[in-house]
């Protein structure tokens, strides 16, 4: 999701990192005249495709509360499937925690949750060393306050825009196909039986399961869309742009303002183990 080629800005940055460097041209820019900023084809701040810069959720109380439902949703879904249940509970565990993300992302598109990104103002380096030696000297240790995340001296890892537009273009991209119920059912279970994960003892059930999903969602196409021949084609397309998800992007993006530094695996085996 990130960025695939590298830009000249990322290589010029290697080699001017001091600190100075990065004055002298924060004075550079200040020198500039009201109303202009660089030349075309130059970023006022950091990577100038724009992928790379960091982004937080708008309306996180929203958003987050929203992408909550989705996910109780999601695993009450896993469990009311009938072959999901006979596995042991930690094969269930294990297909849970690896396709957690994918099935959530699924479970937005479905229901059509929106949600908009601004950029995040990241202080510069010579204020974190500023901030985190004057912190140091006036401040006793001690831990967390009750309820607060603890991200450690590097903070939180929010986002980069280009993974936020991957998952929004992945969304637009279920929109445009007008998935109904049942395809989206089918898609989830498709992506819920990977018989690929490594530690997995029931692997040949598993498959058949993954194949017998396939092969619903297949026919469902076939009688129900019998004039659009690729509409299958299409659907596999959205199953392999989820191969791209990123656990962790979701996790930050959704449910660490909310958690905080709570594992996702502990709360995924939570809720799995608890009646939703």
């Amino acid at each position: 999701m990130a960025c695939v080629e590298r830009c000249r800005c990322c290589a010029e940055s290697r080699r001017h990192s001091s600190i100075l460097y990065n004055i002298l041209r924060s004075e550079e820019r200040a020198a500039w005249p009201a109303g202009q900023g660089p030349r075309r084809g130059q970023a006022s701040r950091g990577c100038p495709c724009g992928s790379r810069r960091r982004v937080a959720l708008r309306s996180p109380q929203v958003a987050c509360k929203a992408a909550s439902a989705v996910l109780v949703k999601t695993l009450r879904f896993v469990q009311n499937v009938p072959c999901f249940q006979e596995l042991p509970l930690d094969e269930q565990l294990l297909l849970v925690r690896s396709c957690w993300a994918p099935l959530l992302v699924l479970g937005l598109a479905q229901e059509r949750v929106h949600f908009e990104t601004v950029e995040s103002a990241e202080p510069s380096m010579l204020q974190r060393i500023l901030t985190t030696r004057r912190q140091d000297e006036q401040t006793p240790p001690r831990g967390p306050a009750p309820g607060r995340p603890h991200h450690g001296p590097g903070g939180p890892h929010l986002p980069s825009a280009g993974e936020i537009q991957a998952i929004k273009g992945f969304l637009a991209k279920c929109w445009s196909l007008d998935i109904s119920t049942k395809e989206y059912a089918y898609l989830k279970g498709t992506v819920l039986f990977n018989p690929d994960l490594p530690g997995l003892q029931c692997t040949q059930y598993i498959e058949g399961l993954q194949r017998e999903a396939q092969q619903a969602l297949n026919e469902h196409v076939r009688l129900i869309h019998r004039g659009d021949e690729a509409r299958f084609a299409k659907l596999n397309v959205v199953l392999s742009l989820l191969r791209s998800v990123n656990a962790n992007v979701i996790a930050e993006l959704f449910f660490r303002p909310i958690i905080g530094a709570v594992n996702m695996d502990d709360m995924l085996l939570e809720m799995l183990c608890a009646k939703l």
